[in-house]
């Protein structure tokens, strides 16, 4: 008698008891898995005919998921930065299922063995203090929306908060006054807390009078009263840039996102000379490496270097070996 679980009984149970109990994993990282299962039976469902319910192990072989991760890219137009994470989530489901169900470890074994797919890196792209400027220009603050705009753009720029953090910002977070900061839980569940300048510290009290909210409402809510969602600060960005770009057309070359504003106050911090150290600190990096590619996009940084090297004032020479072997060896 087969009783082996089948793959509906062990993803169910790799969400309640892997990643809820055992892991106690973010809510971003369960919805990032989630979407990535509900592709795949999706996918699974469209090549097999089978429903989700009744699909097997064995056909989730690694020909099976290359196919999958394959019409992710071409059909969906994903990059491969979001395939490695779609992947991410498929090998820690097969490490889960090889410890739970011993029958598929040869499955899950050559499931894991498929690599991340490499990708070229790009210099990061960011906002100069001029285009910043433009951008804090563009919200209209005489209407409710328009100031609820200015000051979260504000906080982003002066904070370099990510969007899951800015979204995730409740009034009690805001610490206003001598020493005004705002506290925020970030990647990996680590809290931390940002000095706040004078500027941000008036907008944001004038914002909190505004929007008349409980401590424990969201800071930057939607219309209809809810918490603003990672589309719609991305909308309410796309909106914005659309009007900066009228009078900053330099922002027209860029591709501009929540992130970028996060990147933009990195490589100011880095202008003014602050230790990779303490930008790894503010921005809640895991590690101070991560902090490197604010140096790889400083081009000022690299024609200072660049300044310093004098090649004009040194006579050109042809390389003479100073030895008969070596000559030899030079005409082999």
């Amino acid at each position: 008698m087969n009783t082996c679980l089948q793959f509906s009984d062990l993803l169910q149970a790799f969400f309640t008891d892997r990643l809820r109990h055992q892991r106690e994993a973010s809510p971003h990282t369960i919805a990032s898995y989630r979407d990535t299962f509900r592709l795949l039976v999706q996918f699974a469902q469209q090549q097999t005919g089978q429903p989700p319910t009744k699909l097997a192990m064995e056909v989730l072989d690694p020909a099976f998921l290359g196919a999958f991760l394959h019409h992710l890219e071409k059909d969906r137009g994903i990059c491969a930065r979001s395939r490695n994470v779609r992947l991410a989530a498929i090998h820690s489901f097969f490490r889960y299922v090889a410890l739970t169900e011993p029958s598929y470890s040869a499955l899950a074994q050559r499931v894991l063995a498929i690599p991340s797919k490499r990708f070229a890196r790009r210099p990061i792209e960011y906002l100069t203090q001029p285009e910043v400027k433009a951008l804090l220009s563009a919200p209209n603050q005489s209407t409710w929306g328009g100031r609820r705009d200015y000051t979260l753009l504000l906080v982003a720029v002066q904070t370099g908060l990510r969007i899951s953090e800015l979204i995730g910002l409740r009034c009690e977070d805001i610490v206003l006054g001598v020493g005004g900061a705002v506290r925020c839980r970030g990647k990996g569940r680590k809290d931390r807390s940002t000095p706040l300048r004078k500027d941000v510290r008036a907008a944001l009290r004038g914002w909190l009078r505004d929007r008349a909210g409980g401590p424990a409402d969201s800071l930057f809510p939607s219309a209809r009263g809810g918490p603003l969602s990672r589309d719609g600060v991305e909308c309410l960005l796309a909106k914005h840039v659309a009007t900066a770009r009228k009078q900053c057309p330099s922002l027209t070359k860029k591709r501009i996102s929540m992130h970028v504003l996060r990147h933009s106050l990195a490589m100011d911090l880095h202008h003014q000379g602050v230790d990779r150290a303490v930008i790894a600190l503010w921005l809640g990096h895991e590690s101070v490496e991560t902090t490197q590619m604010y140096l790889h996009a400083d081009m000022a940084l690299k024609e200072e270097a660049l300044a310093k090297t004098d090649c004009h004032q040194r006579p050109n020479g042809r390389y003479r070996p100073d030895d008969r072997l070596l000559a030899f060896l030079k005409s082999l």
